[in-house]
């Protein structure tokens, strides 16, 4: 079966802008992109990208393909074309907006679809790098409005630039969790994206099914305590809006658990049991943060 995905950056992009630093978006872009279809066990095969911009600069473009090829290395997928288009009068100069596109293949009796997800099944967390490519709106304005900071300003207490830490790409997971496919069972994957653990976990459980995630279960990363704290946000939100530290959950047999963990070390991939899957009663939640 073939399997397709297309995403983008998001405004993720205005953060580069603003830095003038263009090298790691295209790692952002094919990210979004393979992540999202690795969940179905869909191997990307190759990858399209669409770059759109008032007027090209060539220096610029070059730094955004250069990140598109390191992120079809990453995840083992061919860059076999794309579209430059220049739109003046629709873009501010200087600005530009990228999109992306992938297709994969799978074996259709080894499709993932999280019909398979049982109560008892494991919930495995694959750590983010940080922020990746969602919630960038709020962060912004949380960094840039309410705190006050620059662009190349320090973040309180984490020892990085304002551009280091909102420019680190987004991990991709597609070679690891290949890997784990060929000798484990994985029932279910969720990507998580825009909405957090909250909204992307239950797209993948079935009827009767609910995730019970222990919040203690991995140590949250800075930036998001930075963000809940300077913006004075919710923890709820927090949760809704970002992934807070966890980029990928898989639903596995609880008796594979631990020799997935293990592997994953091996993959050079932080990973921690961060729940379970429990029986849902009808109009409860699908997601119970403990």
């Amino acid at each position: 079966m073939l399997v397709s995905g297309t995403d983008g950056v998001g405004t993720k992009l205005k953060v580069a802008i603003m830095a003038d630093r263009h090298d790691t978006i295209g790692i952002d872009l094919v990210a979004m992109c393979v992540n999202d279809i690795v969940v179905q066990g869909a191997e990307p095969l190759f990858f399209l990208d669409y770059l759109a911009t008032a007027k090209l600069l060539p220096e610029q473009a070059t730094q955004v393909v250069k990140g598109i090829t390191e992120g079809c290395i990453q995840a083992g997928c061919a860059l076999i074309g794309g579209e430059t288009a220049e739109m003046p009068g629709f873009y501010q100069e200087g600005d530009y907006d990228v999109a992306g596109f992938t297709v994969g293949v799978v074996d259709r009796d080894l499709l993932i679809d999280g019909s398979s997800i049982t109560v008892g099944n494991v919930l495995i967390g694959l750590a983010s790098s940080g922020l990746h490519s969602n919630g960038y709106s709020l962060a912004r304005k949380v960094i840039f409005e309410k705190m006050g900071l620059g662009i190349h300003d320090q973040l309180p207490g984490l020892g990085k630039s304002v551009a280091d830490e909102l420019l680190t790409p987004t991990r991709i997971y597609v070679k690891s969790i290949l890997n784990l496919l060929r000798d484990f069972t994985i029932n279910g994957i969720a990507h998580i994206t825009g909405g957090g653990l909250v909204e992307n976990v239950p797209r993948v459980l079935p009827h009767g099914c609910k995730a019970v995630i222990n919040r203690s279960s991995w140590q949250i990363p800075e930036i998001f305590t930075l963000l809940l704290q300077g913006g004075s946000i919710p923890e709820a939100e927090l949760f809704r809006t970002f992934n807070c530290g966890i980029g990928m959950v898989l639903a596995v047999p609880e008796n594979e658990a631990e020799e997935i963990l293990i592997r994953l070390s091996g993959l050079n991939e932080q990973a921690f049991v961060i729940g379970e899957v429990a029986k849902c009663d009808a109009g409860a939640e699908c997601v119970e943060l403990a």
